[in-house]
């Protein structure tokens, strides 16, 4: 393990060298970013998110994979003040700063990330929260190594009171995009237990599977294992390591229920990340001890000889028995069948004259 350091907090750098690779097949060296956002100031937490992007590039990475919602927080202990039936004026305020905390896709922070993912040569995987009006979605960005922005991922099933904040995520944005490192997509956090989500990513032929995630707890690990050896994929999963400090101190953000039992050191995601491959293998973490980048060699030979044993929707499906149909255009509330709807309008009142 070697150190280094971040703003005076230590950053753990483990590199899995991936020894023993004979194979002729290449060889992609990942890493996952374990870190917390900087809750309520967007601009400081892309700082950090540059800084950690570069020394991970350091390394030598040529993939980077931040947790969900690094960019725009995941603002975990906060119930927003809702109850059945009502919401409370702080809890409004709530969501209006959060609201101010997001970011427009596409828009000048995206436009600063590709730049990053440029500047440092990596494919970039961002969680970040996308404001699209008066909605917040939880969302995956990607971005190439040449500094273009891919597409991005919508979370399709927020959990729980997540669903009083993000909203919902369509068949239009289950991307897997085929690059010279390989075929990448994301899950984020639960929506990875959704089989029928899954078996659609594996169905565009993904290699390399992406979760970032908010789950700190040691079940987390059994869905990642499963997933990796399902899907004969590597499977990358990011997670934040919060400390309470590193959210707002109270009154003006609150742990519904806990604030009482934490102190500025108390540990409030124990992050977990960790890094699979299609054999089942931990090639990275699980790191439970703080602020870290997890980084292994993948050696993409593992993909076909994981394959032979059992491919989901290949050799090992039965489409006379049991089949997927995904609805894969944007599902819009309003859709408008003229360009200009004021002129729509128009016509309409003259026609009833």
């Amino acid at each position: 393990m070697a150190a280094s350091s971040l703003n005076d907090v230590p950053i753990i750098a483990e590199v899995d060298m991936g020894g023993g690779n004979d194979s002729s097949a290449p060889t992609l060296r990942a890493t996952i970013v374990q870190a917390s956002t900087i809750f309520y100031d967007t601009p400081a937490t892309l700082d950090k998110a540059e800084r950690l992007l570069a020394e991970a590039a350091g390394y030598g990475s040529q993939l980077v994979v931040f947790p969900e919602a690094f960019v725009g927080g995941y603002p975990r202990g906060s119930n927003f003040g809702v109850t059945i039936g009502s919401r409370t004026p702080k809890g409004k305020e709530e969501f209006r700063k959060y609201h101010s905390s997001a970011i427009d896709v596409p828009g000048p922070e995206v436009d600063r990330l590709a730049a990053m993912a440029g500047k440092y040569k990596v494919y970039l995987v961002m969680g970040v929260i996308e404001r699209d009006g008066y909605t917040l979605y939880c969302t995956v960005l990607f971005f190439d190594a040449q500094g273009h922005y891919l597409g991005k991922h919508r979370k399709l099933m927020p959990t729980a009171l997540e669903r009083i904040i993000w909203g919902f995520g369509d068949g239009s944005t289950i991307p897997v995009f085929d690059t010279p490192i390989g075929k990448i997509g994301a899950a984020i956090c639960w929506e990875n237990k959704m089989p029928l989500l899954r078996t659609a990513m594996y169905a565009k032929g993904i290699e390399i599977y992406c979760a970032p995630t908010a789950d700190s707890r040691d079940v987390w690990q059994a869905s990642m294992t499963h997933i990796a050896v399902e899907g004969g994929c590597f499977v990358l999963s990011a997670n934040q390591f919060c400390r309470r400090k590193d959210y707002p101190p109270p009154p003006e953000y609150v742990f519904s229920g806990t604030e009482e039992d934490l102190n500025p050191e108390s540990v409030v995601c124990s992050g977990g990340s960790v890094i699979i491959s299609p054999s089942g293998t931990v090639l990275g973490g699980p790191n439970y001890d703080g602020e870290a980048l997890i980084s292994a060699d993948l050696d993409l030979g593992e993909i076909a000889r994981a394959k032979f044993d059992f491919d989901v929707v290949g050799h090992y499906a039965r489409p006379e028995v049991l089949s997927l149909i995904v609805r894969d255009h944007p599902t819009d509330p309003v859709t408008f069948t003229s360009s200009s709807p004021s002129s729509s309008t128009k016509t309409e009142i003259s026609q009833k004259l």
